[in-house]
């Protein structure tokens, strides 16, 4: 054999552990992410049971809290209504009674005028 077949077969021979060495290393780091990935996962699981079951009850009772503001509302709307049904009943039996006395006394007037006038 002469030198360059020799040089030729030594690279080779060298590119192959090489490349042999580098893909045990990458392997090695692929296999370490995917038992990383694996621990991150079973954490994400846990933590999400965890908030399931801290916070349905919390959401359960947002959900009563806000029905009894609601019926709390509710109830309020419907007493302002009967307050302002009996303002209105008040207010326009007191208009009655006022313009029936506004126009007596203004026909009194009238009547005390035209005997003082003469007329």
């Amino acid at each position: 054999m002469d030198f360059s077949q020799i040089a030729l077969n030594n690279g080779l021979t060298f590119l192959a552990w090489s490349s042999g060495i580098v893909i045990i290393i990458v392997a090695g780091f692929l296999l370490k992410l995917i038992i990383d990935l694996s621990a991150l996962i079973k954490n994400l699981n846990q933590t999400s049971i965890m908030f399931n079951t801290e916070l349905k009850p919390t959401i359960d009772e947002l959900h009563e809290t806000l029905q009894s503001v609601n019926s709390i509302i509710k109830n309020t709307d419907n007493n302002m209504v009967s307050i302002k049904d009996a303002v209105e009943n008040t207010f326009g039996k007191t208009k009655a009674i006022t313009g029936t006395l506004f126009s007596g006394l203004i026909k009194g007037f009238g009547t005390m005028w035209r005997l003082f006038t003469g007329k």
